[in-house]
């Protein structure tokens, strides 16, 4: 579901180029980035977020992610509001997806543009740590041997 689809006449984003997503399908990275690529800027920072094999020092075999999402897309919209306040950029793509994803699958793409290179930086960042704190998105971490709910940067407890 992306913003336009909500129809959120309370929507303070006025910038036709910003964008924020939770999908299903895997995450174009290259088409993320493209769509917030304007030619009064100078840079474009991309974070791709992926499925990583060991986490400390655990085997990964495969993430899930969930989400509440009117409250998420909330977030995720609240956040390029804020991004846009806080730092000198021009526009902000976020998608994140949902459900199972293998290792080297992307889970969330950050895309900011900028006049220059270090807001870009700076704001992709910012908006990654935010995003993670802030954004009602749950993930699974499924192991050898067991499985944990993470919800943002807090580890939560072995279920199995």
């Amino acid at each position: 579901m992306s913003n336009e689809e909500i129809q959120n006449p309370k929507s303070k984003i006025q910038n036709q180029r910003d964008f924020f997503e939770l999908i299903n399908e895997p995450i174009d990275v290259g088409k993320v980035t493209r769509r917030i690529v304007p030619s009064e800027c100078g840079a474009t920072v991309t974070l791709d977020g992926y499925v990583r094999q060991w986490t400390k020092e655990k085997e990964t075999l495969y993430l899930v992610y969930e989400a509440y999402e009117p409250m998420a897309l909330k977030e995720m919209e609240k956040l390029i509001e804020t991004a846009h306040e806080r730092f000198e950029i021009a526009h902000v793509g976020i998608v994140h997806r949902l459900g199972k994803l293998e290792i080297g699958e992307t889970s969330v793409a950050i895309s900011v543009s900028a006049p220059h290179r270090k807001a870009a930086f700076e704001a992709c960042e910012w908006l990654i740590k935010e995003l993670k704190r802030t954004v009602p998105i749950w993930k699974k971490e499924v192991y050898v041997g067991g499985e944990v709910w993470v919800e943002g940067e807090n580890r939560g407890a072995n279920v199995n």
